[in-house]
């Protein structure tokens, strides 16, 4: 598992490319767009983009103190589409951060397919925090659903006060369905890494777990009292539903459970509507 304080940031950047780090706290006043790279804790550059929220739309509640950290699925990263059109919904109600785990677009390192990602989720979550957002909401999908869990289970030092869960497992090596027994195989054999650097932009650690971090269901329980919400479709293919009401158990009162008719998994099947409802939970939890 993950060493350090969960909310530490490590201040040093490498590059930024949209305007200069030094110039991050003209960000929320002016408005300007901002794309860094951030150091994690233990040494990894995460390539991050802030982007200030939309201006008012009927029907939105946007919140200037608001923001939205998204965390994307195995595979994704900041410049994918799906994760483009999340970050655009959410913008009508905050600001919005997207970054590339590690291994993952332009950012160093090699995956650990959620294990180290807490460390790249908390560098980004204690940037937002120093761009000025009062509030800070984590949204994470299938992987990076299982990573803002986790994460969150620092508890006050994970430096969140909301968090959002989609289509995230419950437990580790899960093998029940074939999508996943395709993501074993891509994780595991020298062939599979082979064919997720080359053909899905991922690159992959070849080291197993050692030790294996802290499953998201042992994490739930950690994260009260800050609000949390469990999302999952009825049509996910590659986790069943035991999957999310075991977190929703684990999470008891704390805890809330979406389980959304006709979904599939993850970013690509996450309707305009149900983001738009995520949104308004968000701010009425944390805005």
């Amino acid at each position: 598992m993950s060493t350090g304080r969960a909310g530490h940031v490590a201040r040093s950047t490498v590059r930024s490319t949209i305007s200069p780090y030094s110039e991050t706290g003209g960000v929320t006043r002016g408005g300007v767009p901002l794309r860094t790279f951030l150091r994690t804790t233990d040494g990894v550059a995460i390539d991050s983009v802030y982007e200030p929220g939309a201006p008012y739309e009927p029907g939105a509640s946007p919140s200037r103190d608001l923001v939205f950290v998204i965390a994307h699925g195995f595979t994704g990263d900041a410049d994918r589409p799906h994760v483009r059109r999340v970050a655009r919904a959410l913008a009508r109600y905050g600001s919005v951060v997207t970054f590339s785990f590690r291994g993952h677009g332009a950012s160093g390192g090699r995956s650990t397919v959620g294990d180290r990602e807490v460390l790249d989720l908390a560098a980004v979550v204690g940037w937002a925090r120093e761009l000025g957002h009062a509030r800070v909401a984590t949204v994470g999908f299938s992987m990076g659903g299982s990573v803002v869990l986790r994460h969150a289970a620092a508890g006050r030092d994970a430096g969140v006060d909301a968090v959002v869960s989609v289509s995230a497992p419950a437990r580790w090596f899960y093998r029940g369905t074939a999508p996943m027994r395709r993501l074993h195989w891509l994780v595991t054999r020298p062939s599979g890494r082979l064919v997720g650097r080359y053909g899905l932009r991922t690159r992959i650690h070849h080291r197993q777990w050692d030790p294996v971090p802290v499953s998201p269901v042992e994490a739930v329980p950690r994260i009260a009292p800050t609000p949390l919400l469990i999302v999952h479709g009825d049509q996910d293919g590659y986790f069943p539903l035991d999957h999310p009401r075991m977190l929703a158990a684990a999470a008891g009162e704390h805890g809330e459970l979406w389980v959304e008719p006709g979904m599939g998994h993850a970013e690509n099947a996450a309707p305009e509507a149900l983001l738009g409802r995520i949104g308004d939970w968000v701010v009425g939890q944390a805005g």
